[in-house]
């Protein structure tokens, strides 16, 4: 495992030493580990449902030329909010 470190304000220091003091985790980075779960979890189902939603409506039409230098998921993105 490698390390990373971050820099908090004060009051999140404290809010972050207070969840570990609590016993909701058993240090603050465990906390963080946790959050970034939820975080990747969120974009997961977010990006799920963008997909069910582009696969529901109507038919679309990417070309090899849109996906140039970008992602799937970014020319889908954008296709959507166009309609």
């Amino acid at each position: 495992m490698t390390s990373l470190n971050i820099s908090l304000p004060d009051p999140l220091k404290a809010y972050v030493e207070g969840r570990v003091a609590s016993g909701d985790y058993g240090t603050p980075s465990e906390f963080v580990r946790n959050l970034i779960r939820q975080d990747k979890e969120q974009r997961r189902a977010l990006l799920e449902t963008e997909l069910i939603e582009a696969l529901q409506g109507e038919a679309l039409t990417i070309s090899p030329d849109e996906l140039k230098g970008r992602s799937l998921v970014a020319v889908l993105r954008e296709k959507m909010a166009a309609k």
